[in-house]
C-alpha cells in the first residue's frame, strides 16, 4: 500500500454520517445502520455498516474496524507507560487500563500474575496494548532497556509530591497492589517515588483513582506545557 493510500485510509474527514439519535433515544449508545450509499475504504467494517455501531468509541471511529482504530491510535500514542503490580488479582487493573486508554498511554504493563479482571476495562483492553512481566526484575530490565524512567506512585518516607515533581516525558508510572502498595523491589528501582497530596482522614486512596490523577499530571505537563514549581 502506498503512502497516499495509507493517508486516505486514516483520513479523519469521513463521509457524512447519520444524524445523532433523537432526544427520546438519547440513552441509546452509538448509531444504527449506515443510511445511503456505503463509503469506500479498507477501514470501514461492513458488518457495522449493515447492523449499526453500538460500541463505546468516539464518533470519529464509528463503523471503523477494530484493527483500523488500533492502527490509528498507534500513530498518536503518548510516550508514557503505565504499570501495576498484580500479586493478588487486583480488581483495579481494569479501571487502570480504561483510564490509560482514555489518556492514550503507550502501553499498560501487568507485573506479577498474568490473569486480571477485565470487567472494569469496559472492552478498552482491545484497543490498549497490554504487556505482562512475571517478575519485578523482568519489568525493570525491560524499562531500562527502553530508556524509560521508572516513577513509582505511593507513600514512602522519601516520596516527593506529584504536584511539584517535573515528570519526565519518557517514563513508566508504576502503581502497587491495592492495600500493600508498591513492592520494595519497585521502590528500590524507581528513579523517584511520588505521593499525591491528600487532605482528609484516610492515609491512602484507591489505586485506580491515583493512576488517573498521575496520568493527567503527565498530560498537563507534556500536552499543555504546564510547568511545575
Amino acid at each position: 500500500m502506498s503512502d497516499d493510500q495509507k493517508s486516505e485510509l486514516f483520513d479523519p474527514v469521513a463521509p457524512e454520517q447519520p444524524a445523532a439519535p433523537a432526544p427520546e433515544d438519547a440513552r441509546v449508545v452509538g448509531v444504527g445502520p449506515w443510511e445511503g450509499e456505503w463509503p469506500e475504504g479498507e477501514h470501514w467494517d461492513e458488518e457495522l455498516l449493515r447492523e449499526g455501531d453500538r460500541r463505546n468509541v468516539l464518533d470519529h471511529y464509528r463503523y471503523w474496524t477494530m484493527d483500523a482504530i488500533i492502527a490509528d491510535l498507534d500513530t498518536r500514542r503518548h510516550t508514557f507507560h503505565v504499570a501495576i503490580e498484580n500479586w493478588q488479582h487486583d480488581l483495579n487493573i481494569g479501571t487502570v487500563v480504561r483510564t490509560a486508554n482514555a489518556f492514550l498511554a503507550k502501553e499498560v504493563h501487568i507485573i506479577g500474575k498474568k490473569r486480571w479482571n477485565r470487567r472494569g476495562a469496559m472492552v478498552t483492553d482491545r484497543y490498549q496494548h497490554v504487556r505482562h512481566h512475571p517478575t519485578v526484575e523482568d519489568f525493570v530490565e525491560w524499562a531500562r532497556a527502553e530508556g524509560l524512567a521508572i516513577i513509582g506512585i505511593d507513600i514512602f518516607p522519601d516520596s516527593k509530591q506529584l504536584e511539584t515533581y517535573d515528570l519526565p516525558k519518557d517514563c513508566v508510572l508504576v502503581f502497587g497492589q491495592e492495600g500493600p502498595g508498591l513492592s520494595e523491589g519497585i521502590h528500590a528501582a524507581a528513579e523517584a517515588t511520588l505521593s499525591i497530596e491528600q487532605y482528609g482522614s484516610t492515609r491512602s486512596m484507591n489505586a485506580a483513582t491515583a493512576a488517573g490523577i498521575a496520568m493527567h499530571a503527565w498530560i498537563r505537563r507534556h500536552e499543555f506545557g504546564q510547568k511545575v514549581n
